[in-house]
């Protein structure tokens, strides 16, 4: 069963956010594209050539032959359909599968013979072809292999990052079987410079992903106690990295907050696996328990470093620089920021947040926090939370002009150093 064999190739990708949309209009430049989401408003706005994500610049928009669409009818059109949905996790960082099952039911109802499914959003092994085929077959009445086939091709978006972009990207792809293989190549070898993997099985592929992840998580958490015991040994961590990262195979990672919809989130859709197949996943959870314990961790050094400045918590005042989950990007989502915020509230501190990228009104939706425009007053702790391009430009007497002294310098992501005199300074 050849996709090109009869009829022409018309592409489908199932949710458009930071992953399903760049693949929709890198597409769209090679066949025609049906871009579908939920959200009206977010359809609205890509069909006016704006990116919700502000992750694209309208000049990639006008040259794109593709639908934006809400109606899931339109997806009858395509014979090659992307799912790219989130996978997060719920409240006891189990997988939900929600919107992925949800997306899978609305390409089952347009599924057609001779069809192609890949799925792009990270997920457990065995998900694709446990989970997702038997929906897609129920639904349709098809047979996978007999009638249609499917695949798994894990996104390697990053968002903020203008480099590693999908056609520079080495791109994994798996088939059901070798025939799904060699079209879903064919198929995003069209648009991929950069060249593809050919992974040899759907699982393979779906536990190369979740592996990407989960190893910069680890190696963060390592970074993250690395720090921890250099608190105690009253030496700075970020001079310890630089000594240790002239060998030549040290491996360069930073401690700091982990959050996001990525690295904090997909090493539990493995230890859930792993768990239900009786294996208890130590080294990975540990992980996950240090990344986690952060905001707290920091929250708790700040109050007591204020405590012995002979300041009262009620009565002071922290500005936030910063509070989107990385740099350069405007998503909040899963952000350990704003946890941080939250537990600096706790300890009835005053705490004033700046970002540039941030929605004001998304963050007092998710988080109940509200967005300042800019500093205001003086403030007895500033700290550095996201690296913006904006912050990383303030001088010390910029910052200076914000203290309350004997004010207390913040450097989360050790990089106000040389910018701290005058202040007691404090890095992870």
């Amino acid at each position: 069963m050849s996709l090109n064999t009869n009829r022409k190739t018309i592409i489908s990708v199932i949710g458009l956010g930071y992953v399903g949309l760049p693949i929709a209009l890198a597409f769209s430049k090679k066949y025609p594209v049906v871009g579908f989401d939920i959200n009206e408003g977010r359809i609205n706005r890509m069909k006016s050539g704006q990116d919700p994500s502000g992750e694209i610049d309208f000049a990639d928009f006008p040259d794109a032959d593709i639908q934006f669409t809400a109606n899931a009818e339109d997806l009858r059109k395509a014979n090659f359909h992307i799912v790219a949905v989130p996978t997060p996790i719920d409240e006891h960082t189990m997988p939900d599968l929600g919107p992925l099952l949800a997306a899978t039911l609305t390409v089952a109802e347009s599924l057609k013979h001779g069809d192609f499914v890949v799925f792009e959003s990270t997920t457990y092994p065995g998900c694709t072809e446990e989970d997702c085929v038997p929906i897609l077959e129920q639904v349709s009445g098809l047979k996978l292999g007999r009638d249609f086939k499917v695949g798994f091709s894990p996104e390697r978006i990053n968002p903020g990052d203008k480099e590693h972009t999908l056609k520079n990207v080495v791109k994994v792809v798996s088939g059901n079987d070798p025939e799904a293989l060699e079209t879903i190549s064919e198929v995003y070898g069209s648009i991929v410079e950069a060249g593809l993997f050919k992974a040899s099985s759907i699982k393979v592929a779906e536990a190369a992903k979740i592996i990407e992840n989960t190893q910069r998580d680890i190696n963060i958490a390592l970074m993250n106690e690395v720090s921890m015991i250099c608190d105690k040994l009253s030496i700075n961590t970020y001079e310890v990295l630089e000594a240790a990262g002239t060998k030549w195979n040290f491996l360069k990672f930073s401690p700091g907050l982990v959050g996001g919809h990525c690295i904090g989130v997909d090493p539990y859709y493995l230890t859930y696996k792993a768990k239900a197949l009786g294996h208890d996943p130590k080294v990975i959870l540990a992980g996950r328990y240090t990344n986690d314990q952060m905001p707290g961790y920091i929250a708790k050094k700040v109050v007591q470093k204020m405590v012995k400045q002979g300041k009262s918590p009620a009565d002071a005042r922290v500005l936030m620089l910063g509070v989107t989950f990385k740099e350069g990007v405007s998503d909040v989502r899963n952000s350990k920021v704003a946890e941080l915020v939250h537990e600096l509230m706790a300890y009835s501190l005053s705490v004033d947040v700046v970002d540039p990228f941030a929605d004001a009104a998304e963050l007092q939706e998710d988080y109940g926090i509200s967005l300042s425009k800019e500093p205001s007053g003086v403030y007895d702790a500033i700290v550095l939370a996201v690296a913006h391009k904006t912050f990383l430009s303030f001088t010390n007497d910029t910052l200076r002009g914000w203290a309350n002294f004997p004010s207390l310098l913040v450097d989360i992501k050790g990089r106000y150093g040389k910018k701290a005199e005058g202040f007691e300074y404090w890095s992870l």
